[in-house]
């Protein structure tokens, strides 16, 4: 059976807010000028949203830009924000604090990012954007010239084994003048697409964090839609960057999560078990007594912000959204700046249309993204996240200076080290000990997994691949015992023993992979390597 080959002007890789507001972008442009433009957008994911995880509170301003009439167009903003509170938890008590101006939430609204993407895919389909969801791009296609030429689609039916099932149909090469890599954080072909172009020179390393959501049904007599809670403290220590986020929605839900910055250094630190330890507080804990878990979900998030945006382009292509790295972390906001850079990527190889764009670079694009709000939003919070590493006390303490007095414009940038490079052996480390789930408002990760729908085809090549073999004894396990076993939210890795402890093996379930790309980050040997599955596994997440 041969590979099929379809072709296309422009060809966007992943349904999140950026590469669907590139997609309609493009069609609105092309209409406006009377133009035949052919946009394919295609998803790993089962359907559009299945893999879309936020907590999410957005920020207009793009959507206004956009599409202005979104109202009339019945779009998912079903929530206004009404209220904020900024909290200070010790372990039994609370303190609020004033609310940071950047988090300030007026005109903002309480959203499902997943169902926000499904209306903006409806507004692409209707413009005549070909949407494919299920369609795993797996490699990066290039021509002669080394430009890019678009990507391969993953096989399907190939076992285990690496050999061809009964079930076997080959992927497709998708091929374009213009491919625009909008994969959201961490995106596996935009990591070898920085190695080739060199798209990281002279840059600083992105940095991570891991987001972890849980959404609920909560009593009617305890919701309060429209509020926005977010704190700091415990339970994490003073020494983690971190925090909370409590939404509360129309009809008595409430999305709740926790951020941890994987620049940590304590490899028995556990992500998922703060997030459920953070539930069992006295202001928490009251909330969801008596309510329903309806789903769970974990995703990484870049923190890097200004100093860690690569080179966008390259012959060819370029990049929009998480995959570049546009969140704004002191906003904790990052759709609307993911947008607006799909916007202005689509304004840019919408210019290179009017001639011959094969293989051509949009260089524009970086020169528009320089000239918006977007650059300049970036900008003014720029040296905030760095400041944490310091310490929460120290990076609250810059934070005020630079917000109140430098507003923005100090006269320095900080800088970010890689997030793998910070764990301490666990020779030097303290041993964190976690209390037991009480299945009322805390839970364990299979449990968790199981409400995020995550399935893969069972036989199937495992899509968590090791670059050697080895390290995970000798060298993770014998130094940072495992931290793998911990910093995955979804039970993945598992040391096993014989009996009599004997024999450490690494076991690798790479079922309950929920795609957040934490370990390809965190993991202090890189020796992790997270690889496309088949179209359509993973995650499929509703209402998140």
């Amino acid at each position: 059976m041969e590979r099929e080959t379809m072709e296309f002007d422009v060809l966007i890789v992943g349904g999140g807010p950026s590469g669907l507001s590139a997609a309609i972008r493009l069609k609105q442009l092309a209409d406006e000028k009377g133009q035949d433009l052919s946009v394919c957008l295609i998803d790993k994911g089962s359907e559009i949203g299945a893999h879309i995880l936020s907590g999410a509170v957005l920020e207009p301003r793009a959507l206004n830009e956009l599409i202005s009439d979104w109202a009339d167009k019945n779009a998912p903003l079903e929530t206004a924000v009404s209220s904020d509170k900024f909290m200070f938890l010790t372990q039994t008590g609370s303190i609020r604090l004033p609310t940071p101006p950047q988090m300030n939430n007026h005109g903002n609204y309480i959203i499902s990012l997943g169902n926000f993407c499904r209306w903006l895919s409806d507004q692409a389909e209707q413009l005549g954007v070909e949407v494919y969801p299920g369609f795993a791009a797996a490699q990066v296609l290039f021509s002669d010239d080394g430009s890019v030429k678009g990507v391969a689609v993953g096989d399907m039916g190939i076992s285990k084994n690496g050999e061809k099932t009964d079930g076997y149909m080959p992927g497709m090469d998708l091929l374009a003048k213009q491919t625009i890599f909008a994969e959201g954080c961490r995106g596996h072909l935009t990591k070898g697409l920085f190695e080739t172009y060199e798209l990281r020179e002279g840059k600083d390393p992105q940095t991570f964090a891991i987001g972890i959501k849980e959404l609920w049904d909560i009593a009617p007599e305890k919701s309060k839609p429209g509020t926005v809670w977010h704190s700091v403290g415990w339970p994490l220590s003073a020494d983690t960057y971190g925090g909370s986020f409590l939404y509360h929605l129309n009809g008595n839900q409430v999305a709740v999560g926790y951020v941890v910055g994987l620049d940590y250094s304590n490899p028995y630190l556990s992500p998922f078990e703060e997030f459920q330890r953070f539930k069992t507080h006295p202001k928490v804990r009251s909330i969801f007594e008596g309510g329903r878990r309806v789903s769970y979900g974990a995703r990484a998030l870049n923190e890097g912000g200004f100093q860690s945006i690569p080179k966008l382009t390259f012959p060819g292509g370029c990049l929009v959204g998480c995959t570049a790295g546009f969140l704004n972390v002191p906003k904790i906001k990052g759709t609307h700046t993911a947008m607006k850079s799909g916007m202005l990527a689509a304004e840019a190889v919408f210019d290179l249309m009017a001639g011959d764009a094969t293989g051509k670079e949009p260089a524009s694009y970086a020169e528009k993204i320089e000239s918006s709000w977007l650059w300049f939003e970036l900008y003014k919070v720029r040296n905030i996240r760095p400041a944490f590493t310091k310490g929460l006390w120290a990076g609250m303490s810059y934070a005020a200076l630079d917000t109140y007095i430098f507003r923005g414009k100090a006269p320095w940038t900080f800088h970010h080290h890689a997030d793998h490079t910070y764990l301490k052996p666990a020779a030097e480390a303290v041993q964190i000990n976690y209390p037991k789930p009480d299945n009322k408002v805390s839970f364990d990760r299979n449990s968790s997994v199981y409400l995020s729908g995550t399935n893969h085809e069972e036989n199937q090549p495992v899509h968590l691949t090791l670059k050697d073999d080895a390290v995970p004894i000798e060298h993770n396990l014998a130094l940072y015992d495992s931290p793998e076993q911990r910093y995955c939210p979804a039970g993945v890795y598992e040391i096993v023993r014989n009996e009599d402890g004997s024999n450490p093996k690494l076991q690798i379930n790479a079922q309950n992979c929920v795609h957040c790309k934490t370990c390809d980050i965190k993991d202090p040997s890189q020796n992790i390597r997270w690889v496309t599955p088949e179209g359509g596994g993973g995650p499929n997440y509703p209402n998140m």
